[in-house]
């Protein structure tokens, strides 16, 4: 059976985009007397590449006739998984007169997060819509006031994005921990989602190194997951901002960090995911490949872990219980897989100090490098 292409989606910059595009279209008419589009409930939008798409418009109007004109567009992330599908995305446009410091003022509404740490590509107190989406809803206003010289009028066009449920939606992202609150992010450098891509988690965990760059941190905690981050914040308590949640991205990450001179780097990860960067798996998610029983057993006993034959165990987490039951070696058998973790990051970052630590299944940090 042939296996379906996964479908691409559009970013939330470029569904704020079109819902401005729409609303502004809304607002010339009122305002000045410009033909209604020939499909209102539609807007073509410009992309960054030079491309257009079209988006469909769920619901629009005015919310005070002839002063402000709404429009909303449905995020359609594709077949990506992201928490913002299916969010509506809110554009409210209105005319103002220009004491406003440029021709196109974009304002943060209700669900869009504020800035308030250093770090980040907008300002502090700024609404967190990014730099190429607020280029792209100033490409797509521009097209829907055709003729009409703003920059040479007293007048200004002021559009605010808002996102319903924003607020709720922003505490499944690592918003907070970036000091985005209030909101979600308006985000996108191409307008399009590619699914099951990396660009929004590598994205993700540069931003955090960043912030936590700017807010004065000289060591930083890559973590595999959430357990695993716990874990160390509940025994080393530091900042927030020094945690930074690298997934399946190794490799990536601690380039990222050596690149921003972080002196001290913790590598934070259970079992399989530390036997994985023992092993020296750049790349430690399941679909690049599942961890090889055979390798592993040859790799732990070829460090001086002794284990029996690999047709012993099933999961590299029964591998973990064999050592577990049996605890006389358990603490050097430990340690001799974290050092093995941490020779093989130190040779991709070279920071004052690395040190990989192991965290247990109930969420204890268990063991560390030397």
């Amino acid at each position: 059976m042939k296996k379906r292409e996964l479908r691409s989606g559009y970013t939330t910059g470029a569904c704020a985009a079109a819902a401005a595009k729409a609303a502004a279209q809304l607002l010339a008419v009122a305002y000045y007397a410009t033909p209604m589009p020939t499909s209102p409930g539609k807007v073509s939008i410009p992309f960054p590449d030079g491309s257009r798409a079209d988006f469909t418009i769920h619901a629009s109007g005015y919310r005070r006739p002839g002063k402000t004109a709404f429009a909303t567009v449905i995020k359609d992330a594709g077949d990506d998984p992201d928490v913002t599908n299916g969010a509506e995305i809110v554009a409210e446009a209105i005319i103002a007169r220009k004491c406003l410091p440029s021709a196109l003022v974009i304002k943060g509404g209700k669900g869009v997060g504020t800035v308030t740490k250093p770090g980040l590509a907008i300002a502090l107190g700024e609404p967190a819509i990014n730099p190429v989406p607020r280029k792209m809803i100033a490409d797509a206003i521009s097209e829907a006031f055709p003729g009409i010289p703003f920059r040479s009028s007293d007048r200004a066009v002021e559009i605010t994005i808002s996102v319903t449920n924003g607020e709720l939606l922003a505490k499944k992202t690592l918003n907070e921990r970036l000091g985005i609150i209030g909101g979600l992010s308006i985000l996108g450098t191409t307008g399009i989602v590619r699914p099951l891509s990396s660009e929004a988690w590598t994205a993700t965990i540069a931003s955090s190194m960043d912030v936590a760059k700017a807010m004065g941190q000289t060591e930083i905690v890559l973590s595999a997951g959430r357990t695993s981050e716990k874990a160390h914040m509940k025994k080393y308590s530091l900042p927030e901002e020094s945690y930074v949640m690298m997934g399946d991205y190794l490799e990536f990450s601690l380039r990222e960090a050596t690149a921003r001179c972080f002196s001290n780097i913790y590598l934070c990860a259970q079992w399989a995911k530390m036997l994985k960067i023992a092993m020296a798996t750049p790349q430690t998610h399941v679909r690049h490949g599942a961890i090889d029983l055979g390798k592993t057993v040859d790799f732990l006993n070829g460090i001086g872990v002794s284990v029996p034959k690999a047709s012993e165990f099933n999961t590299a987490r029964e591998i973990f219980d064999y050592l577990i039951a049996n605890p006389a070696d358990l603490q050097e058998a430990l340690i001799k897989v974290c050092n093995a973790a941490k020779s093989y990051a130190s040779d991709i970052a070279d920071p004052v100090y690395l040190s990989a630590v192991l965290v247990d299944y109930d969420g204890e940090v268990i063991a560390y490098s030397n």
